[in-house]
């Protein structure tokens, strides 16, 4: 996690969120240890909260790792809501598919193993929420795809859009990040702009992008 705010509030809020247990505790250790990127404990607990509020039936990810993201919307889901995951890394995938199997909610997320570029334009249902915490230099090319498949009254929601405050000031660029950078920005201000959808950008863990494709789910 690339926490953008100050150390103490950081530490603050981090006294507020629920402490993990069984085998999501597990999963943070193994990540923590192996170093793998996961959602940090602040961007779990959004998720849970958001697709609590949104109720969907449906749910996309880009970007599966061990598995740890799709675990966490799937406890906060109804009974009756699918997942599917999708993640490049065949170790990972591997990894996903064993870390999800031990776990009640086995039947209920599918992990592809691919490029998302090439998954994306065969997927032909609509999904009423869409988490993407993939390869940072290509969400808006994930957009481009995914806002086919995201329902009227759609949540998109996009994780590490403001890149450990590099997005915001020029200042903090590192040289070998400025082309994931500015294909950040230009992703941020299109979503932003963008005609028949609201976008909220949120200062927390490495930023979140939230971005509502306006209509209504279930007429």
């Amino acid at each position: 996690m690339n926490n953008i705010n100050k150390g103490y509030i950081d530490e603050y809020l981090s006294t507020m969120l629920p402490e993990s247990n069984g085998y999501l505790k597990e999963l943070e250790l193994y990540a923590e240890a192996n170093h793998i990127p996961i959602i940090g404990k602040d961007m779990a607990q959004l998720l849970r909260l958001l697709i609590k509020i949104h109720s969907p039936r449906n749910i996309l990810e880009i970007g599966t790792a061990i598995g740890y993201s799709a675990l966490i919307m799937a406890m906060a889901a109804g009974r009756d809501c699918n997942i599917i995951t999708i993640e490049r890394q065949q170790d990972m995938v591997l990894l996903a598919r064993d870390n999800i199997a031990r776990t009640e909610y086995a039947n209920r997320i599918e992990v592809l193993n691919g490029v998302a570029e090439d998954i994306l334009p065969d997927l032909d249902k609509g999904f009423d929420l869409i988490f993407l915490d993939a390869a940072k230099g290509q969400y808006l090319q994930f957009f481009n795809h995914c806002k086919h498949l995201l329902r009227d009254g759609g949540l998109l929601i996009s994780d590490n859009v403001l890149f450990k405050g590099m997005v915001a000031s020029d200042d903090l660029v590192v040289r070998r990040k400025r082309t994931i950078v500015k294909r950040m920005r230009e992703y941020l201000s299109h979503i932003s702009n963008l005609d028949g959808y609201e976008s909220c950008i949120i200062p927390m863990g490495d930023g979140v992008a939230l971005t509502y494709k306006e209509g209504c789910r279930f007429e």
